[in-house]
């Protein structure tokens, strides 16, 4: 089903016209972001999109957010298009106190420091599309992009956008001599589900050229932990591994593995990574991924 819904928003962006579908959302407001125009709601299943989850939405009327505060039960229309997905309508239900965490629930791992500019990335096990074993240190040599995904995260200004993201970076990086050497990595949180085969076959999806854009999973608390270095937060629900709750993270390293830049959530474009990545390799003068 995750693929089927991947090569249909893939689909409708390359097509004239982008329809809207229409979904109800009933839920919980857990938090609200006003300046962001966006709230986490834990909700239930959405027929015929996605399993119970909890995730942030946005809406693009400011005014839906009045009157509404964490704890408010809420039912909303949930607009799907190829390239985004927000809340046309809020109702506000009732309220309900906000679930404490279970008694059993384990202590939250303590905080990791992220990597500021300059400094390496951690050398964490990893295994690629193709089920080989390899270090992170496998990719120095060459600037690098790297973002951190889950290939079924339903909504299409999430992971799916993180893709085509990468897909259009690999267009340029195919045409444009000063950068034929810039390697992509693309980092699985979901290793319960995303083995190596399904990458394989979500790469192929994208058109991945796998010789510049590797696929990569592993052992969850190594991906958890490397991810972290870089400001991803992932939480998973205790009695539903389909629950999965993500910030999104896009990082820049050089070609001696060392963070450049970070670009925090989806409001990045294409272009302003291919601006950063020039000068990463002017200043370089390198881009070849070592081989081993």
């Amino acid at each position: 089903m995750r693929s089927v819904l991947l090569v249909c928003l893939l689909a409708a962006a390359c097509s004239p016209s982008q329809p809207k579908n229409t979904y109800t959302l009933q839920g919980q407001i857990l938090a609200i972001d006003a300046p962001r125009k966006t709230l986490n709601i834990k909700h239930g299943d959405i027929k015929g999109l996605m399993p119970a989850m909890t995730m942030p939405y946005s809406v693009h009327d400011a005014a839906l957010l009045a009157g509404l505060k964490a704890g408010d039960l809420i039912d909303a229309t949930l607009v799907v298009e190829s390239n985004d997905a927000y809340l046309s309508a809020i109702k506000r239900t009732g309220e309900a106190p906000l679930e404490p965490p279970p008694p059993d629930a384990p202590m939250p791992p303590a905080p990791i420091a992220m990597l500021k500019p300059g400094e390496p990335a951690p050398d964490a096990p990893f295994v690629d599309q193709d089920a080989k074993r390899l270090h992170f240190s496998r990719f120095r040599g060459a600037p690098l992009v790297m973002t951190f995904i889950y290939t079924r995260c339903p909504l299409p200004n999430f992971c799916p956008l993180m893709d085509r993201q990468f897909a259009t970076i690999q267009q340029t990086l195919k045409r444009d001599p000063t950068l034929a050497r810039v390697h992509l990595v693309t980092v699985s949180f979901d290793p319960a589900v995303d083995s190596p085969a399904v990458l394989k076959a979500h790469g192929k999806e994208l058109g991945a050229d796998f010789s510049r854009w590797t696929f990569l999973t592993g052992d969850r608390d190594e991906i958890d932990r490397f991810g972290a270095r870089f400001g991803l937060a992932v939480s998973r629900a205790s009695n539903d591994p389909r629950d999965i709750t993500h910030n999104l993270r896009t990082v820049i390293l050089d070609a001696d593995g060392r963070l450049v830049k970070s670009y925090n959530g989806n409001e990045w474009t294409p272009e302003q990574v291919l601006a950063d990545l020039r000068d990463v390799t002017r200043a370089s003068g390198v881009g070849t991924r070592k081989d081993s």
